[in-house]
């Protein structure tokens, strides 16, 4: 492969409030399911294909995270925390974190996530599809209606080509953001100060048509809400006898 981003951004900053009560003294990111925290999966996930360092933002019950970061070293994979006095949401996160991510083309993924790989890993399958002549953003996509642990209507429209549009209002859209994107650091020039949204400078890509997306080929678990926690691990725990990708 001639690109791998060497860098990645896990976001685990949120305060978990869908959660609760679980979140009152277990950070999100480190709630375990299928034997391993969300944020090791994301972290093994990111080592198995050779990123190189990944930077972990922390804001409630940050030094929850720093322990766990600090307990369990990675033996290819670097991790340095980003640590947030306030909240500052997905975007303004990522771009508190800039200056160690660097300028070139890097992984954002959630800690809120879990996805297995299908013939070829995710992240491998979007690093094939970066082009950065046509590409400001490029989302990782799961198909709604078998995204486990998921009850929205989905995020996204996607061309055959691979250009993403919002869905409309009120009505259901094929694809879920799946919480792993790449990204570039020239997306957040003249972005805001302070909290804000990754969904803003995706729904810029999107108005310049350089927003695109890949489908995921394995299963993909959401783990917002406590009842979730059983659903997702139970899956986990035997993920060939619930293949659910149509």
């Amino acid at each position: 492969m001639s690109f791998m981003p060497k860098r990645a951004m896990v976001l685990a900053a949120g305060l978990g409030l869908r959660m609760r009560p679980i979140t009152l003294e277990t950070p999100k990111p480190l709630v375990t399911v299928g034997g391993r925290t969300m944020l090791d999966h994301a972290l093994d996930r990111l080592e198995a294909v050779g990123v190189e360092e990944a930077v972990v933002n922390a804001h409630w019950l940050a030094d929850k995270i720093a322990a766990h970061l600090e307990a369990n070293p990675r033996r290819n994979l670097k991790l340095t925390l980003s640590r947030e006095e306030t909240q500052l949401e997905t975007g303004g996160g990522v771009k508190h974190a800039l200056p160690l991510l660097g300028d070139d083309p890097f992984f954002v993924v959630n800690a809120d996530i879990v996805w297995l790989d299908g013939p070829v890993p995710a992240l491998k399958r979007l690093a094939a599809a970066w082009n950065p002549e046509l590409m400001d953003s490029l989302l990782l996509v799961t198909p709604t209606p078998s995204a486990i642990g998921y009850d929205g209507r989905g995020d996204y429209l996607m061309d055959p080509d691979g250009r993403l549009s919002q869905r409309p209002d009120l009505e259901v859209s094929p694809f879920v953001m799946a919480g792993v994107s790449i990204m570039t650091a020239a997306q957040f020039a003249g972005s805001p100060d302070g909290a804000f949204s990754n969904l803003l400078l995706w729904q810029r890509a999107e108005a310049a048509g350089r927003l695109f997306g890949v489908r995921h080929e394995g299963n993909w678990y959401h783990v917002g809400t406590p009842n979730a926690v059983p659903l997702v691990d139970s899956h986990l725990q035997a993920p060939a006898s619930r293949e659910v990708v149509p």
